[in-house]
């Protein structure tokens, strides 16, 4: 099944686009991956994957560790150069990015030029397809009710609230059900969840409560490390809910066993 596009995108929008994969879909959900490959794809885009990324830096950089960031950043940089865009299933890296990486290098102009242009091209995976290139809607079905979280970082770094909403609207059989406090951060963090786990463990136990409230029977997100540490509380709490990632269902993936649970189908 093909992604629709309600208007043919312009010449100008890209077309040669790579794939930042993250560490957490390469190590724990390659499907979501893959999932954005197709949806980049049935939207037109020729895909590559460079195949030695690596880290973005962002647990060295929440770290303060700024000496491996600007080492970790600089190989990115020098990957990535050459695409008309580089796209990312992930706020959190995604806004590494496009955010951070120029004022690693404030010392070193020339190298902090490069890192502008890569900031400049890089994107959220949801956020390229609705706001880049033009997509309205995608041809994919999954029915149930699902709640939507809204990850800090595609939140508040780089915009993302109705895009994902807007594409989950058009896939046959989805009824959107929103939780009282969607914007609410899950507690996970990075290393925030390690530094600080009775905290962390505070939060994700209200988001999952809220989770529960919303009578929803799948939980969506963009980001990968906060539908872990979600997906990990619900079960310890016994709830039955579902977690996906949002490109496995926007790419009509969803019957595949949702995240933590390899044996279990939709």
């Amino acid at each position: 099944m093909v992604a629709d596009v309600s208007s043919p995108p312009a010449n100008n929008r890209p077309r040669r686009v790579a794939l930042f994969v993250t560490c957490l879909v390469d190590l724990f959900r390659p499907s979501v991956g893959f999932a954005a490959v197709k949806l980049l794809e049935d939207a037109g885009c020729t895909v590559e994957v460079p195949p030695l990324q690596v880290c973005c830096g962002q647990p060295a950089y929440n770290s303060g560790d700024r000496t491996t960031t600007r080492a970790i950043a600089a190989q990115i940089v020098e990957m990535f150069e050459g695409y008309e865009a580089v796209v990312v299933p992930s706020g959190s890296c995604g806004g590494m990015l496009s955010r951070h990486y120029p004022g690693l290098f404030d010392d070193e102009p020339a190298m902090k030029a490069r890192a502008e242009r890569l900031a400049a091209r890089s994107h959220e995976l949801v956020s390229f397809l609705v706001d880049v290139l033009g997509v309205t809607s995608v041809a994919a079905h999954y029915e149930d009710v699902v709640t939507y979280h809204d990850s800090c970082s595609g939140l508040r770094e780089l915009g993302i609230k109705q895009q994902p909403r807007r594409l989950l609207d058009s896939v046959r059989g989805l009824t959107m059900r929103e939780m009282s406090t969607p914007e609410v951060c899950c507690g996970f963090g990075g290393t925030f969840c390690v530094k600080y786990p009775e905290i962390s463990n505070a939060m994700v136990g209200e988001k999952s409560a809220d989770v529960a409230a919303s009578g929803a029977g799948t939980l969506l997100a963009g980001d990968l490390g906060c539908l872990l540490n979600m997906a990990g509380k619900l079960q310890r709490d016994g709830n039955p809910v579902r977690v996906r990632h949002v490109a496995e269902v926007l790419a009509d993936m969803g019957s595949l066993p949702p995240i933590g649970e390899v044996g279990r189908q939709r």
